[in-house]
């Protein structure tokens, strides 16, 4: 099973912006703009005016340590883990993330490959304050 691995480093502690990576509502902040249906372990991030829907569940929370959300709906996203594992080190934090569980190396695996790579640098700036806002906004239709 293929993975798409990052590591970013933020100029942050892990519990200044943890919260955009633990809590649904953070992924608004630079992921998602449409956040619907956040009920205790589940949110949902629509797409495209919800023409797409990605249903995560939180898997493990260890605040400001991991967090690992299971995707429970999509064609090839669906069973695949979205994994942020933060490690401090001296003024910085030390992102390693994965979107892992892949069934298959597909064009669409590629296509997400890049687009989690945009999406690491706009967490990086939302968590050191120089947010440039979500990648897929509900006006952005045409993406």
């Amino acid at each position: 099973m293929p993975d798409i691995n990052h590591l970013v480093n933020i100029a942050r502690p892990p519990e200044a912006f943890f919260p955009l990576v633990g809590e649904g509502r953070g992924f608004a902040e630079w992921w998602a703009e449409d956040i619907f249906e956040e009920l205790g372990d589940w949110v949902s991030l629509g797409f495209f005016d919800r023409a797409t829907v990605y249903r995560l569940r939180k898997e493990e929370i260890v605040p400001n340590v991991r967090a690992v959300w299971n995707c429970e709906s999509g064609t090839e996203w669906r069973d695949t883990r979205l994994v942020f594992e933060l490690a401090a080190k001296g003024s910085i934090t030390i992102l390693h993330f994965s979107h892992a569980g892949w069934r298959e190396d597909t064009e669409y695996f590629r296509m997400c490959n890049t687009t989690w790579g945009e999406l690491m640098y706009r967490l990086k700036a939302a968590a050191e304050g120089k947010n440039r806002g979500p990648l897929f906004r509900a006006s952005d239709l045409a993406y």
